[in-house]
């Protein structure tokens, strides 16, 4: 009798621990789905913010439950000019739906008013103008261009080495994935963002 009583309880934790392992995938499924994702930075585009190598944490509810903010790093979805083989970039949102951006002596402007920006970096990396090569001239600044209702115009920190709105045009909302809320590798990187 107690070789049985020994062999239902074995079986009996052996089921306990499928179910819990079971309960885990399906929370970390979920949860990455529809609430948290890491991403990976794999180019200098938002240096010195975000460094080549950088794990991020991209929070996926964060537009369900308010508007997207200028200032606000987003992970979007590669738009369809894009040319990069990521599947996923991360940018800066700097214009808003309707509002007119334009650039003028490496400055943004939104609705003609330069807009502050303490999120650069001193010198010549954060100047904002027309890039060479650009096979999509009619999102180049210094035009200005409207932002149409629901999309959003993004660069990335480092704008003389940034594949950004200027080249792919704004993106839509639809296309963003989440807002990046903090880098969690390598620990010395460790921030809030």
């Amino acid at each position: 009798m107690s070789d049985e009583r020994s062999r239902g309880v074995g079986y009996r934790a052996v089921i306990e621990w499928a179910i819990i392992l079971m309960a885990v995938l399906v929370c970390t499924v979920v949860l990455r789905t529809y609430v948290v994702q890491s991403f990976y930075i794999p180019s200098p585009s938002m240096t010195p913010t975000l460094q080549v190598g950088d794990r991020i944490i991209v929070n996926k509810l964060s537009y369900q439950l308010h508007a997207v903010h200028r200032g606000d790093i987003v992970v979007f979805a590669r738009p369809p000019l894009e040319d990069q083989a990521y599947a996923d970039l991360v940018k800066r949102v700097i214009g808003l739906p309707g509002e007119t951006i334009s650039s003028q002596s490496g400055h943004v402007y939104i609705d003609g008013t330069r807009l502050a920006e303490p999120w650069l970096p001193p010198g010549l990396d954060s100047f904002t103008g027309a890039l060479p090569s650009d096979a999509n001239q009619q999102f180049n600044l210094p035009g200005p261009i409207k932002i149409p209702a629901g999309e959003y115009f993004v660069m990335g920190d480092n704008r003389m080495n940034s594949e950004d709105s200027r080249f792919f045009g704004p993106i839509p909302k639809s296309l963003i994935v989440g807002r990046a809320v903090a880098v969690v590798w390598p620990f010395g990187h460790v921030k809030g963002l």
